[in-house]
């Protein structure tokens, strides 16, 4: 297999992968061998004749597996990235393999003996506290899979993880279905509203062709003069995952919420909510429940608020047409420009993808040092760009970015790596979003927040500083693992760095005054519409996982809705059949709320700066520095932010945030 690059040394530049060797053709045989070889590592370790220690033990599987974590991350970045029909055949046989290989290693009974065996004498060894932490998680780690089940529940449990794992596949398959094979061909009368750079990102050889992808048609339903083609396209936007035939999602949907549930009460719980949340900060349901509802209230009367104003304004227009969820976005432009004599057309030139990424970097360097150097690498698609991240002198990792909305790619954004930090070994780390592509490529403030918001991701794998891949980067708790991200969010509102880096595209004069103090006054702008989507979303996904679920998941999503009296003209941000984030994998399922848990923390962290005076502080920097950015998971997230802030946070910094205090 040398001439297979996934399994050769790779000697390219920082150890990358080597991109322009890399064919789809290698990845069958290279699982098969890196699964061969995890395979052989489990079994040395579990048939080791010593006492089990922490180095024969926990170290051999914590850096046994190099290569299928090798294969595996290059191989799930072009499924998330470049899915082809051959990717995601690939996808639908591995993702049950690899799940069945999961179960194998998690419910091996000799490696279990012995991990139990360390546990239950873990005061006997002096270990480091890293080491404790890391015995720690991987005890659990093994319980939670099953290990400690008898033989007849651990073989149903690995069938259920399974199944789950194709129907995570077939549920992301489906909806990347029905986002690439949708489209509406336009000419130009139907483009009357749109904005000079929407009507370029649309351009066609043929003429202008709306789109799912978000950066199209979220701008589409805020310009767009046409009422019937937005009723079209959001129409088409919601309804993705639901539309009958192959690519349908409701029925997959229901059996993953059964499968979960057996999954759990075969561990021991009552119910997915309840296994799920024992780990994470949230701990319970309730107390899941009890913060989602505390900021429920004020944000559905605030959205109450905004719906009437823009009834207001379609009486005022001369229509007597009711508010629909496809005027919501069209008319809330108009308000917030009349509120705040805000023009976002106007603003958008004076936010270049390049000025933004430049203005991330910047505030890396002035937060923790941070220097950023273009590299010449091979990668994995010609829109991608490498840079090599440097602390003073010291490598710190290599970091990619890959921003363009392009078929084959899934929707939204998000962060991985293809190399985790360990020890000496740092890592190499990916952005992955979907901008429209332009010459330049402009950015609205809101595309700018998640460029924001990923290369914070970004930066918790870069500034990492553990010694084993279990505790490094975004190991983390699902609902502390969104702190460092949306923290960073707040730097990008920083007049400062505004200044230096939002310039208009063609003169490069910097952001007009007036035009920065209209910006950052509408900033909660909204808030009740965009809160409203969002708790409503992770109040359906609690329900889905707490008591016995549903055996029609949209009726339950309509009782959920309707108890909480979700307003008529605001969808949920994430309706069911296209709910990626709780059903295309474990990730955030019972957990949709943990962004706004990391919010609690993100919105006082950040006055934690505005208390100094100063938005960088080099005190309190290095203190986020070290106690959450560098720390992964090496310590209780609870314990990583009190020593960061001296003490666990309230919702009232969030509330205050968002606008909803007097709400």
């Amino acid at each position: 297999m040398s001439d297979n690059p996934l399994l050769a040394e790779w000697t390219s530049p920082h150890g990358l992968p080597p991109f322009d060797r890399i064919e789809t053709d290698h990845f069958a045989p290279a699982f098969d061998v890196a699964l061969d070889e995890a395979r052989a590592i489990n079994a040395r370790i579990a048939a080791n004749a010593e006492e089990p220690s922490f180095a024969n033990t926990i170290a051999q599987m914590e850096f046994g597996g190099v290569l299928l974590d090798r294969v595996a991350s290059v191989f799930f970045h072009f499924a998330g990235t470049d899915a082809t029909p051959q990717i995601e055949a690939l996808m639908r046989d591995l993702s049950p393999r690899l799940a069945a290989f999961s179960s194998e290693t998690l419910q091996d009974q000799a490696l279990f003996g012995r991990v139990d065996r360390l546990w239950q004498q873990r005061d006997r060894f002096d270990l480091a506290p890293e080491e404790a932490r890391v015995l720690e998680l991987y005890h659990r780690m093994f319980v939670r899979a099953g290990a400690a089940l008898e033989e007849a529940e651990r073989t149903r449990l690995a069938a259920i993880m399974q199944r789950l794992a194709e129907l995570g596949t077939a549920f992301t398959q489906n909806l990347l279905a029905d986002e690439r094979e949708w489209a509406a061909d336009l000419t130009e009368d139907d483009l009357a509203g749109l904005p000079e750079d929407l009507r370029r990102a649309m351009r066609t050889k043929d003429g202008w062709q709306l789109t799912l992808a978000r950066s199209i048609v979220v701008p589409f339903l805020e310009s767009s003069t046409r009422r019937d083609l937005r009723e079209m396209a959001w129409r088409a936007w919601t309804s993705r995952g639901a539309n009958g035939g192959d690519s349908d999602n409701r029925a997959i949907a229901a059996e993953i919420l059964s499968l979960r549930h057996e999954r759990a009460q075969l561990l021991g719980f009552d119910d997915f909510a309840s296994f799920k949340l024992a780990t994470e900060m949230a701990k319970t349901p309730d107390a899941v429940r009890d913060l989602l509802m505390q900021v429920w209230k004020p944000a559905k009367a605030k959205a109450e608020a905004e719906a009437d104003d823009l009834r207001a304004l379609i009486a005022e227009a001369g229509h007597n047409h009711p508010l629909e969820g496809w005027d919501w976005r069209f008319y809330a432009e108009r308000q917030r420009a009349r509120e705040h004599d805000f023009d976002a057309a106007a603003l958008k030139p004076y936010f270049t993808l390049d000025g933004m990424i430049a203005a991330a970097f910047e505030v890396a360097d002035r937060l923790f040092g941070l220097s950023f150097r273009p590299i010449d690498a091979p990668a994995p698609h010609p829109d991608a760009r490498w840079w090599e991240v440097m602390k003073g002198e010291r490598q710190m990792g290599v970091f990619l970015g890959d921003y363009f909305a392009r078929p084959g790619k899934r929707s939204g954004a998000w962060c991985s790596r293809l190399r985790a930090q360990a020890g000496h070994v740092r890592p190499v780390v990916t952005n992955v979003c979907n901008f429209a592509k332009g010459d330049p490529a402009l950015l609205t403030f809101d595309d700018a927040r998640t460029l924001f918001h990923e290369f914070g991701h970004a930066l918790h794998h870069l500034l990492s500083e553990a010694t084993y891949p279990m505790v490094s980067g975004t190991s983390v708790a699902r609902d502390f693992v969104e702190l460092p991200s949306q923290l960073y969010e707040h730097w990008l509102s920083t007049p400062d760095i505004l200044r230096r880096h939002a310039r208009h595209y063609e003169t490069g004069e910097p952001i007009p005054a007036d035009m920065l103090d209209k910006l950052l006054a509408s900033e909660t702008f909204g808030q009740g519409f965009s809160t409203v989507e969002y708790v409503a979303s992770a109040l359906v996904d609690l329900d889905f996982h707490t008591g016995t679920p549903p055996a029609d998941p949209m009726e339950a999503q309509a009782a959920t809705l309707a108890r909480i009296g979700m307003p008529d003209a605001i969808p949920m941000r994430h309706a069911t059949p296209h709910f990626a984030h709780i059903f295309s994998g474990d990730g955030y399922s019972a957990g949709y709320y943990s962004y706004m848990w990391s919010e609690v923390m993100d919105a006082d962290a950040y006055e934690a700066f505005e208390e100094t005076g100063d938005a960088f502080d080099a005190t309190m920097a290095e203190k986020l520095a070290t106690h959450v950015y560098s720390a992964g998971g090496t310590r209780p997230p609870e314990d990583l932010y009190t020593a960061f802030r001296g003490r666990m946070p309230g919702p009232e910094a969030l509330l205050r945030g968002r606008g909803l205090t007097g709400a």
